[in-house]
């Protein structure tokens, strides 16, 4: 029952949040809403959070600067993409495929070293974690626009 009020302020919380998604100030609430809903379903013991947060915060700063990259670097010069030649293309694409590859070697290690830290089955409760709150931001979202 307990679980049950924390998870229904969550959803609360959660589709408040979604009004103020499109300013920094929203973003900012999303963002802690995440951190509540990780937090609860890890359950870190407060030396598992001492060591995890960090990890994990810059592991999120390194992604968002990688997203910041595509969109500024790849995504931006898609608009042109009709006047592109078969060889910009080809190089934007060589740049695209790097770019998904720093990706995914920075999220395999950021796995590997969460499993280090806090143990492969909270490693993997963190994927599920992660997963569901998109999902809820996602049906919020959709909710919203109906």
């Amino acid at each position: 029952m307990k679980n049950i009020n924390k998870l229904l302020v969550l959803t609360f919380l959660l589709i408040g949040s979604i009004t103020f998604a499109q300013t920094g100030a929203g973003m900012d609430k999303i963002k802690s809403l995440k951190i509540a809903f990780i937090t609860e379903r890890l359950n870190l013991s407060s030396e598992e959070a001492a060591v995890f947060w960090p990890v994990y915060n810059e592991h999120e700063a390194n992604l968002e600067a990688l997203r910041q990259e595509e969109r500024n670097e790849i995504r931006g010069r898609l608009r042109n993409f009709q006047n592109m030649s078969d060889a910009q293309i080809q190089n934007l694409m060589g740049e695209f495929l790097a770019l998904q590859q720093e990706r995914n070697d920075r999220n395999i290690a950021f796995l590997k070293r969460m499993t280090e830290l806090i143990s492969a089955r909270k490693t993997f409760l963190l994927i599920k974690a992660e997963d569901d709150f998109k999902k809820r931001l996602l049906q919020q979202i959709q909710k919203r626009r109906q």
